[in-house]
């Protein structure tokens, strides 16, 4: 199963950013961010702490229920 930051790996790089790509972007270059968890707590609470834009989180909450209807256990 992947991860939420390879799921996200696939917004990054736009030619025209919008806030997935801006997200997806940030998480890549910010090296403390938990690459390997599939836990929507643990990286709630980390976007919390560390939100790059201002509703980076309800961003996250999007992206976290595309992520987790895809996903196979």
């Amino acid at each position: 199963m992947r991860s939420f930051y390879h799921y996200m790996m696939t917004y990054r790089g736009k030619k025209q950013a919008d806030d997935y790509s801006r997200l997806a972007d940030w998480i890549f270059y910010d090296h403390d961010f938990p690459k390997h968890s599939r836990d929507y707590d643990e990286i709630s609470s980390y976007l919390e702490w560390n939100s790059p834009f201002p509703n980076a989180l309800s961003i996250f909450d999007k992206l976290w229920d595309n992520y987790s209807t895809k996903r196979i256990d």
